[in-house]
């Protein structure tokens, strides 16, 4: 591992420490227009998300739906949406193919709006232990200037069996080596260019997590348009699950 990745791990509780957990469970609360945008308003609420630490699968309820469940899982992938009374309203063992051309106008199904979800939220929470997973790879590059501050930078690239936004994203880290800012730019919505700004730190069973997310616009020159947050998330609660 390089030296900035040694000391991110450190800061976010250690990979000694990470090593015993099964899983997590968050109070995930879900906000912004982008959720209205594709068709889905019912996702801007409080759900418990159940993470697997150590393979990419997860669990979301109630989710569109009273008492309604999506879960996913990778390798072999499936995607499955459940209502209250058992009946699977929607899955798909290849979901990333099926999402229309992003457009403004755009709406997803169930299963792409729980794919979505899904992927997204289990590497925000695996992070950035996820970056010593098998076939995983992170470089520092270049520093970032934010105001008068200098954020130290990883690119990590994902393999195809760790679905993700994209395959390389860059993280941004302060001088006690927590994470300020993520780019990437979703395959699913038009690769459309993201700073993502995390908030709020707080330290669960030596672990480090954080409490809100707001995702904005990245333009072309690296710089983050923070006027507009088309996604805001919010972690009320995690409970670390251990052997």
């Amino acid at each position: 591992m390089n030296e900035l990745l040694t000391k991110v791990l450190e800061a976010h509780g250690g990979l000694g420490n990470w090593s015993t957990v099964k899983g997590l469970t968050v109070k995930l609360s879900l906000d912004g227009p982008f959720w209205d945008g594709v068709g889905w308003p019912g996702i801007r609420r409080q759900q418990t998300l159940s993470v697997d630490a150590r393979h990419e699968r997860t669990r979301l309820t109630p989710f569109v739906g009273e008492d309604e469940v999506a879960t996913y899982e990778s390798a072999p992938e499936l995607v499955r949406v459940v209502a209250a009374d058992g009946s699977v309203l929607g899955k798909s063992d290849d979901p990333r193919p099926t999402y229309p051309e992003y457009t403004p106008e755009a709406k997803w199904d169930r299963v792409q709006l729980a794919y979505f979800t899904a992927t997204a939220n289990w590497n925000y929470f695996v992070e950035p232990f996820l970056f010593t997973y098998p076939g995983v790879h992170a470089e520092e590059i270049e520093p970032w200037q934010e105001g008068d501050e200098t954020w130290r930078r990883l690119r990590v690239t994902f393999p195809a069996n760790l679905p993700n936004h994209n395959s390389e994203q860059t993280f941004y880290y302060d001088d006690r080596f927590l994470l300020r800012r993520m780019d990437y730019a979703p395959e699913v919505t038009g690769d459309a260019p993201i700073a993502h700004y995390v908030h709020d730190p707080v330290t669960v069973d030596g672990l480090v997590f954080y409490r809100k997310r707001v995702v904005h616009l990245r333009a072309e020159d690296g710089t983050a348009d923070r006027s507009w947050a088309p996604i805001e998330i919010g972690a009320d609660e995690v409970v670390v699950e251990r052997d």
